[in-house]
């Protein structure tokens, strides 16, 4: 069984979604502990100009890998790419995701798909490869990103809502069904943080969301926080935890009303 605490000092962890946001951040948590790290997405001029800050500021080791994981065969060829490095995965950072905001029938189907591809097929492919090779020596961690739109129907963000939901259900299933291996899976769950993911899914925040955001720094000390601490899922920000929790008392139609309220 893996210890309560996960010594990071000289572990490698791979980060996907690494070139923005709470992605970044993460990565700069974890080479601040003392990981080494291979940071992937498809934006490489801002992932070099991470790494190299990481390098200066920590000594650490980054590699740095372009990768679109929403496209057909993504996540295979980051796979591919990974396993030539010649380095064992101990930390496996499934960040990279983005949402669709308005109706979902009106979205454009392709966008759509990717997104799916994105939130759920990649970081499922992800997880199985490198928590096979993670029981296999008996340690190591998964730190799954989803969100509060995990606990609740989100019109507005239906489909990206219902993936990250898979996110939520799918990494608390593999948590127990690793629990004895010496592998840990922590999913965060964050509310509305500061980053481009409003801008880039075409949203305006709520005054709601804009009164309850987080810096994505904070997010990232949290969820790293909770996963070597060895915790099953993180809700992050006070209002968030207790927005959840109050929504084990509200019928199922009911969370749907409220959410739409907030997020259309």
């Amino acid at each position: 069984m893996r210890p309560m605490a996960f010594d990071l000092v000289g572990r490698r962890a791979l980060v996907t979604g690494a070139s923005s946001g709470i992605g970044r951040e993460i990565a700069r948590v974890l080479a601040a502990k003392g990981a080494h790290l291979v940071i992937c997405a498809r934006r490489v001029d801002r992932m070099e100009e991470l790494a190299e800050s990481l390098r200066s500021a920590h000594g650490t080791e980054v590699g740095v890998i372009e990768a679109d994981l929403a496209a057909p065969g993504g996540a295979a060829a980051l796979i591919d790419e990974v396993e030539a490095l010649g380095h064992p995965i101990d930390v496996l950072v499934n960040n990279a995701g983005l949402g669709i905001h308005g109706h979902g029938v009106e979205h454009d189907w392709e966008a759509e798909e990717r997104m799916i591809t994105l939130n759920v097929t990649a970081l499922a492919q992800l997880s199985k490869h490198f928590a096979r090779a993670m029981v296999a020596r008996g340690e190591g961690c998964l730190l799954q990103v989803a969100s509060i739109a995990a606990f609740q129907p989100c019109p507005g963000y239906a489909a990206y809502g219902a993936t990250k939901s898979f996110v939520l259900h799918h990494g608390e299933a593999l948590a127990e069904e690793l629990r004895d291996t010496g592998v840990g899976v922590t999913v965060l769950c964050p509310g509305s943080t500061n980053t481009e993911f409003f801008e880039v899914s075409g949203n305006d925040r709520s005054p709601i969301q804009l009164r309850t955001s987080l810096d994505a720094d904070v997010v990232a000390q949290a969820a790293v926080a909770a996963m070597v601490a060895g915790r099953r899922v993180v809700v992050t920000g006070l209002s968030n935890k207790l927005g959840v929790w109050g929504l084990r008392l509200v019928p199922r139609r009911l969370q749907a009303i409220l959410a739409r309220k907030v997020l259309e």
